[in-house]
């Protein structure tokens, strides 16, 4: 997809595009907009470094609640689309723009639904008021009571819904009135229920579609997300031209190379800091009777970059490296607390990437006091997007002292709950001549409560602001980058941890040899920049990541 592209990217199954496959990553998070779970999961997902709220709506209005799926699709696809949205921080190791046609493919699904919710509504509600009114009080109050913890509570609202239904046979039976009125009121109490049951059909018809969906995509069966919407047919259409252009906008910024460092927090998106190496002596030249050939940062940097290159060869065909994506990176410095980053602006800038005349400046000229820096940096994307490794190279020059520094950084797995399949839903009761034993009863898939609070909710989806007020909102973390917001430390998972201490050794030496190469072209000595070097291989060694960025390691 290019920024100015044509349609066909945008609708049809879509595959993420990165070095490793991807696919782990962006679809576990694409299958949270198909889910419906209880909105509180999402915070299962937490972090150290970011965390996400939840906007409670109105106290009286818990019926207009979103589950899981509902609220993480909108608030995503709000985010990440929405006009005038704030810049996003990259998704290494997943494809953003995936796991956004996923959430407005849910939308969609959920919006016909809904469609098909508002006419049952409207002909067995809206027309009989006061019937669906006492209906929607009776499950209220049971679902108020049932939340309780107390056992006694739930078995007191299940009482309050029986007891309408009983007052609502007596009315019946016995009805206060006759003529039009009568017939009226009769069919006020009839009506809902009948809708109810009508509603029902249509919601375990979409419960099982938005399942398949979340299991599909993380069985690996390739589940395409439809996005018709993002397609215009015609020049008029200016909502789908809007959408598909985005969409590019989403995957151009996906692309810039540009990114955050925020302190304790690492760079956003690369994960934090695990280990640091400096390699820092004098310039000398290697002949006392001659000067050192002028050179800048630029060409030791150049010289690494074309070695780094190299990696995935080596003598023995024991495998080895996958190919890394080497670029030069601009890092912006911001506060550890801040809730939004700036993007570089200017001549030198073009849909998000920093020129390369730029970066060379940066890279020569801004290595003291404020402004942004520059790295060079050798990315893996390992374990299908579940981890990505980068080791960030720099170069500066002060007085006559040559320092070049290798950071590594790591970011690990999304969390579990993205991973975990759908289940069906199920209890364990007694048996009735062995009570010590026990059987697996399945369940409703879309029980009494979700399809009224669906079918209420639903006339209300055409205007989200008023059902997001009454009913809640997911807040995301911010600066929001899908793949940093919900990925857990590598360290836990053994072959991770040594994936990402591995890869610092053979970096570092590349680095070193590269520079001194440089360095002897243009006669400095090198010999304390080899003894330098040899100790820092040792130093590499180590196989304990640290906490560097808190500079405690």
């Amino acid at each position: 997809m290019t920024v100015d592209g044509g349609y066909a990217d945008f609708f049809g199954p879509q595959v993420p595009r990165t070095d490793d496959g991807g696919q782990t990553a962006t679809f576990a998070l694409a299958s949270a907009a198909y889910r419906d779970s209880e909105l509180e999961e999402i915070k299962k997902a937490d972090n150290e470094w970011h965390q996400t709220t939840l906007n409670a709506g109105r106290s009286w209005a818990t019926i207009f609640r979103p589950n899981l799926g509902e609220a993480f699709s909108r608030a995503v696809a709000d985010r990440m689309l929405g006009s005038g949205r704030k810049p996003l921080i990259q998704s290494f190791g997943a494809e953003p723009q995936v796991v956004v046609e996923h959430c407005l493919a849910a939308n969609g699904i959920r919006k016909a639904r809904d469609a098909r919710l508002s006419t049952v509504i409207v002909l067995c509600g809206l027309l009989f008021l006061p019937g669906m009114l006492i209906w929607l009080l009776g499950f209220q109050i049971r679902t108020t009571v049932a939340k309780a913890e107390n056992k006694q509570a739930g078995a007191l609202g299940t009482a309050v819904l029986v007891a309408i239904a009983a007052l609502a046979v007596l009315f019946l039976v016995k009805m206060p009135f006759s003529g039009f009125w009568a017939w009226y009121a009769r069919a006020a109490v009839v009506m809902p229920v009948i809708g109810w049951f009508w509603a029902k059909r249509i919601c375990e018809g979409t419960a099982k579609d938005l399942r398949e969906r979340w299991d599909g995509l993380l069985s690996g069966s390739g589940v395409g997300a439809k996005v018709p919407e993002a397609v215009p047919s015609n020049p008029g259409e200016t909502a789908a031209e809007r959408l598909r252009q985005s969409l590019a906008k989403l995957g151009a910024e996906q692309r810039s190379n540009s990114v955050f460092y925020a302190g304790p927090k690492g760079i956003l998106g690369m994960g934090t800091r695990w280990g640091s190496w400096q390699l820092a002596e004098n310039l000398v030249p290697a002949d006392p009777t001659r000067e050192i050939h002028p050179f800048r940062s630029w060409d030791v940097v150049r010289a690494i970059h074309d070695q780094l290159r190299m990696l995935e060869r080596g003598p023995l065909n024991t495998g080895g490296f996958t190919k890394p994506s080497i670029r030069h990176w601009v890092v912006t410095p911001i506060g550890e607390n801040a809730k939004a980053v700036s993007r570089p602006e200017g001549t030198d800038v073009e849909a998000y990437q920093v020129k390369p005349h730029a970066i060379q400046d940066i890279c020569n000229k801004q290595q003291f006091g404020a402004g942004d820096r520059h790295y060079l940096g050798v990315q893996w994307t390992l374990w299908d997007g579940q981890l990505v490794i980068t080791m960030l190279i720099t170069v500066t020059v002060l007085h006559e002292t040559l320092r070049i520094e290798v950071t590594g950084h790591a970011l690990g797995p999304v969390n579990s709950l993205f991973t975990t399949k759908p289940e069906a839903p199920s209890k364990e009761v007694a048996k009735s001549f062995k009570p010590w034993e026990t059987r697996k009863v399945m369940l409703p898939l879309v029980t009494a409560n979700e399809v009224v609070r669906l079918a209420v909710r639903a006339p209300l989806t055409w205007y989200p602001p008023l059902l997001n007020w009454l009913g809640g909102t997911i807040g995301l973390p911010e600066p929001f980058g899908l793949r940093h917001a919900w990925a857990d430390q590598p360290w836990r998972h053994r072959f991770m941890a040594d994936d990402a201490l591995r890869a610092a050794a053979p970096v570092l030496r590349v680095v070193h040899s590269s520079a001194i190469k440089v360095l002897e072209e243009n006669g400095v000595d090198t010999e304390k920049f080899g003894t330098r070097s040899a100790f820092l291989s040792t130093a590499v060694q180590d196989p304990t990541p640290g906490k560097a960025d808190l500079y405690n390691a």
